[in-house]
């Protein structure tokens, strides 16, 4: 069974959203590394696909043919059922920090708010997998016009990255999302250099982690 309770777990888990291009994979790698630089036990994993067969399907839905809405949603769940199963849940219980690179926001924000479905079924859906609730998010917080002009420099983009319309919408439920859930949610401005964002991601950081 998957263990939502934060009070029964050793470690602390924090995950980093935003859309395509706000930074987040590259914040959390630094935090990850300040952090074991300070002495800590870090766990860093992202989603989809960071887990021992996650690969393929992290291909099919980032790259692959597209799909119904719900379809693509529970793929989206079953590789979190694993990774949270393999990585997440073992690495808490050991008392690690874990990081991770997207995660339940993420499926709002995107399935939700970028292809429509309802969000009491996925509310629904989450209740009955019961997935572990972050200690803290942050979410970088980029304009959709910035973060194309990172992903244009990047040089590759996956298929949902390259639907401008759909990537505003998934912002818009960022934005939302951060209001549902202020205690949670941080928003960090990720606009400027990632040590000047790092900075700001330290900041929200205090009193979390000591």
């Amino acid at each position: 069974m998957l263990v939502s309770s934060r009070m029964h777990r050793k470690g602390l888990f924090i995950s980093f959203e935003g859309i395509d291009g706000s930074g987040k994979s590259t914040q959390a790698r630094l935090l990850c590394d300040h952090l074991r630089d300070l002495g800590y036990s870090v766990t860093l994993t992202r989603e989809p696909g960071d887990w021992s067969e996650g690969g393929k399907l992290r291909d099919v839905l980032l790259n692959g043919v597209l799909m119904h809405h719900k379809t693509e949603l529970f793929l989206f769940l079953a590789d979190r059922c694993e990774h949270l199963v393999q990585v997440v849940i073992p690495a808490l219980s050991r008392g690690d920090i874990v990081i991770c690179d997207r995660y339940t926001d993420s499926t709002v924000a995107y399935q939700c708010f970028g292809r429509g479905l309802e969000l009491g079924f996925v509310e629904r859906i989450f209740g009955w997998c019961d997935f572990p609730i972050p200690d803290m998010t942050v979410w970088l917080n980029l304009s959709r016009q910035e973060s194309l002009s990172r992903m244009e420099g990047r040089g590759t983009s996956d298929r949902i990255e390259l639907d401008f319309d759909l990537m505003s919408k998934i912002s818009e439920g960022f934005s939302e999302l951060a209001r549902r859930y202020p205690d949670r949610i941080v928003p960090v401005d990720g606009s400027g250099d990632p040590e000047e964002v790092f900075g700001r991601v330290c900041d929200s950081l205090k009193g979390l982690i000591r």
